[in-house]
């Protein structure tokens, strides 16, 4: 062995590490250069996640690949759990939840935010331009307006008539249809190893005026942790939130669980405490610093996009029933 290798291991083991332990792979990892960029998405939006591979493939930081690649979404008025387009709550109103989050822990949010397409940028902007992590409501609205974001109207023609046709009984049933597509949650490694990741979504359709769910809460719809890796959710946001999922994947991960076993115990963990659970959907994807990718959800139903070395597919996540 050589001298170095031979002190370095012997300080570690006098901390009480062990050299095979998880932390020796992450020193290890800390040392390599020249990553192979990786992007994986919540369900079947391959033009969001081409858009952030295709970024990280020309050299771009994950941060910048994250918020454009969410942002195609965001756009798409075809999508109506996403950005302009979305369905809008009860009272008619479309109301907007994201956040990110960048390689150094730092992050941003938005909720109940009206008149701006982009909720991630926005909730970027709340992250490096203000000591804040959360901006709510008209206050949001406001700093958006301040920061050169033109006011929008969010609610389209499509968005509109469902709605009308929804007044008619206003039933509410604030249940994720199994295989609906929902919050577009995203995490890309970039050529350096950095993690990011973002989420943002309109919420559950014909929702109580001010409900928020998971996506703009950090530790339940997106956490990360750049010596470890990352985890964003979809799904019913109520349960979600009540068992801090992401949070709770990246801690297992960062014990040396794999992100597949880390995301199968956090979706349990769902099962036990709501005896509901067959009325709803929730899914967690998961990457580590390795690169290695896991995925889990409640139904059968639920898949993500992965881009990697050039190739954007969709994958079938495992299942619980």
């Amino acid at each position: 062995m050589k001298r170095r290798y031979f002190i370095r291991n012997a300080s570690l083991g006098g901390l009480g590490i062990a050299t095979a332990s998880p932390f020796m792979d992450y020193l290890n990892l800390s040392k390599m250069s020249n990553f192979l960029p990786v992007c994986i998405a919540t369900w079947n939006f391959p033009n969001a996640s081409l858009m952030a591979g295709k970024m990280l493939e020309a050299g771009a930081l994950a941060l910048d690949a994250v918020e454009q690649g969410v942002m195609v979404e965001e756009a798409d008025i075809r999508n109506t759990t996403v950005g302009r387009g979305g369905a809008p709550d009860r009272e008619g109103n479309v109301t907007l939840d994201a956040c990110i989050m960048n390689p150094q822990g730092d992050a941003g949010a938005v909720v109940y935010l009206k008149n701006n397409t982009h909720a991630v940028s926005v909730a970027r902007k709340v992250m490096e331009e203000t000591p804040h992590v959360i901006l709510a409501g008209e206050g949001a609205d406001q700093f958006a307006q301040e920061q050169g974001f033109e006011k929008e109207d969010l609610l389209t023609q499509a968005s509109e008539k469902a709605y009308k046709e929804w007044l008619k009984t206003k039933e509410y049933k604030p249940i994720i249809n199994i295989e609906n597509h929902d919050t577009i949650g995203m995490l890309c490694i970039d050529h350096k190893g950095d993690i990011a990741g973002a989420c943002t979504s309109s919420g559950l359709s014909y929702k109580m005026n001010g409900r928020v769910g998971d996506s703009p809460i950090v530790g339940a719809g997106l956490f990360l942790d750049n010596e470890v890796g990352g985890a964003v959710a979809t799904g019913m946001g109520e349960a979600i939130l009540k068992s801090v999922g992401s949070f709770l994947i990246v801690e297992l991960m960062r014990q040396g669980i794999s992100p597949q076993e880390a995301c199968e115990t956090a979706i349990l963990r769902i099962i036990k405490q709501n005896p509901n659970y067959k009325d709803f959907q929730a899914a967690f994807i998961a990457i580590n610093k390795k690169g290695e990718v896991g995925s889990y959800c409640i139904q059968k139903g639920f898949s993500y996009m992965e881009y990697r070395a050039g190739e954007n597919k969709n994958v079938a996540s495992k299942f619980y029933f």
